[in-house]
């Protein structure tokens, strides 16, 4: 390319009403929901070698809490719209032209992403959290559900639109996505006494993209590794399931529509502000359908638990109470890239340049 420079910006701007806002509805109901309206303007830029892409968007949500230990959240309508205005001709014959690249054809094209959404998230401790996990013990529950794309692919259907020359409809030229999208998570908290804790998590997501999608968008799409993640690889560097990365890997050939993490942590005080960790985390993503791109990526019954990536470590936090900074170190001790042999099992043959990250976090990872 010509340059190697890269620029993003973003710009985000939100007004929130402590009441329900909706048309035509009565003022008595209104009260009854104590619902808070929220609605919300996004602005992304990237510009890059490669391309230039922007995406804007808008939301129209409602949030109430519950017994002060539930948060419902109603995304009713959340639009975006992905636009390239340039792309470069050598990006367009190394990754898009070449017809083999699915993921790399849908994501680098003009699209409207129209979604709404669902989320509960339960603490059982309520308001009275408090930054410090150590100090009591407690569970959350988080789920999360979004659908995109239905309400256009009925009513294109009904006024028979004709489909674009990738045999997906458009409005205004522009194809939308359609995908339905759940996740689940819980974590746990158990205490052992005032300087000593426990805290294990587990959580699973599945993207399903159909009728006008051949794949999820890449902003709806899930990666594996990071500080949130497995902690033996980095952000990003993990899966999809036994797919091996190459110098010419790309960040989407590193996605995938299912996710499954799961860690266990023991967290003690240490001096002053200073808290360490132990931990153990499990986990990997995985693609619903078989892409040239990514081989061993997609999911199957029989081989995923085989391709679950395994990594430990050692993690510093600082807890500053209104927030915390967190240092983790990872190592791999299993890796899903290779079948068989000392390369699988890095935990019995080491090598700190190949197997360790690290990671730089505000906040716990669950």
């Amino acid at each position: 390319y010509s340059n190697n420079n890269y620029t993003e910006y973003g710009v985000e701007t939100s007004i929130n009403f402590p009441n329900f806002l909706f048309p035509f509805i009565s003022s008595d109901f209104k009260r009854k929901i104590r619902a808070t309206t929220e609605f919300g303007l996004q602005y992304n830029y990237q510009l890059r070698p490669e391309f230039l892409r922007t995406m804007a968007s808008a939301n129209w949500s409602y949030k109430w809490t519950q017994r002060q230990k539930i948060q419902h959240r109603i995304d009713l309508i959340n639009i975006a719209f992905l636009y390239l205005p340039r792309i470069s001709e050598r990006f367009k014959e190394d990754y898009i032209n070449k017809g083999q690249n699915h993921i790399f054809q849908y994501n680098y094209q003009d699209r409207l992403i129209i979604n709404m959404g669902y989320s509960y998230n339960y603490n059982s401790v309520g308001g009275s959290i408090i930054n410090n996990t150590i100090a009591s013990n407690s569970y959350s529950i988080r789920f999360n559900f979004e659908s995109a794309g239905n309400i256009m692919y009925a009513l294109s259907k009904a006024t028979n639109i004709r489909k674009n020359n990738d045999g997906e409809y458009a409005i205004l030229g522009i194809p939308y996505a359609q995908y339905v999208k759940g996740e689940f998570d819980f974590s746990k908290n158990i205490r052992i006494d005032h300087r000593n804790s426990f805290a294990f998590h587990v959580g699973l997501g599945i993207a399903v993209p159909y009728g006008n999608a051949k794949t999820i968008p890449f902003e709806k799409q899930y990666f594996s590794g990071g500080a949130n993640s497995v902690r033996g690889w980095t952000v990003r560097d993990l899966g999809p399931g036994s797919f091996v990365r190459t110098k010419n890997t790309n960040l989407l050939d590193q996605s995938g529509d299912i996710k499954l993490d799961a860690s266990i942590e023991y967290r003690s005080k240490l001096f002053w502000k200073f808290q360490g960790a132990i931990f153990v985390d499990a986990g990997n993503i995985w693609t619903i359908r078989d892409y040239d791109n990514q081989p061993g990526g997609v999911f199957k019954f029989d081989k995923f638990y085989k391709q679950i990536a395994v990594a430990y470590g050692l993690g510093l936090r600082l807890d500053l109470d209104f927030f915390i900074l967190r240092f983790d170190g990872g190592m791999k001790a299993l890796n899903p890239v290779y079948e068989s042999g000392k390369d699988r099992y890095p935990i019995i043959h080491p090598k700190f340049s190949r197997d360790f990250a690290f990671h730089f976090a505000v906040g716990y990872p669950f």
